[in-house]
């Protein structure tokens, strides 16, 4: 089992990280690639997650310490590059524009509504309309997945891939929720180019 989840690790991985370059031919999306995977913010997302995994020791097999944190964090930083792969080049693929742009509505609840479906329906890049989030929910499933190949035996399954795939889903969700209500100033505001 463990040398078919290296070969797949080895295979995989790459694979995904070169679909994603060559969809991502504009110099601005590449950057965008380099902020959604190596940024400061995600690197913060990545360490929070080990922190968190490190409390409750999971998986165990990995120990406590320094060397456990250590691990938990490269794995975490592994599955956030992956996902993010996976979600720019399937999003480039399907013109999907993951930014998130606020609703400028102001009662709690449509805001909270908006926020929520935001995170499985975006806009069209370039064009009006709506389309499903599928590279958002492609990078979180996939990386889920993927990142089992280097998982020890307690959490290298396929129902533990799909938890934590659902699990970045609704970190997703929070994400949005915190976008639509933190208050911004007005220059920082951003706006959807056009109209749908």
């Amino acid at each position: 089992m463990k040398a078919i989840r290296r070969i797949i690790s080895i295979c995989c991985v790459p694979s995904v990280f070169a679909a994603t370059l060559a969809a991502t031919t504009e110099e601005s999306r590449l950057s965008r690639v380099k902020h959604k995977i190596f940024s400061g913010p995600a690197l913060a997302r990545s360490a929070a997650g080990a922190g968190i995994a490190h409390l409750r020791d999971h998986p165990y097999e990995w120990g406590g310490g320094a060397a456990g944190y250590a691990k938990r964090f490269a794995s975490s930083i592994g599955t956030h590059a992956v996902n993010g792969a996976i979600e720019m080049g399937v999003g480039e693929w399907h013109h999907e524009d993951n930014h998130y742009y606020p609703s400028g509505r102001s009662e709690t609840w449509p805001r909270l509504k908006f926020a929520v479906a935001n995170t499985f329906v975006v806009h069209r890049e370039n064009q009006p309309g709506r389309t499903p989030a599928i590279g958002r929910l492609s990078g979180a499933f996939g990386a889920g997945l993927i990142s089992r190949a280097w998982q020890p035996a307690s959490t290298a399954g396929i129902g533990m891939g799909f938890a934590s795939g659902g699990i970045a889903v609704a970190a997703d969700v929070g994400l949005n929720v915190a976008r639509e209500f933190w208050p911004r100033h007005p220059k920082q505001e951003r706006k959807r180019p056009g109209k749908d």
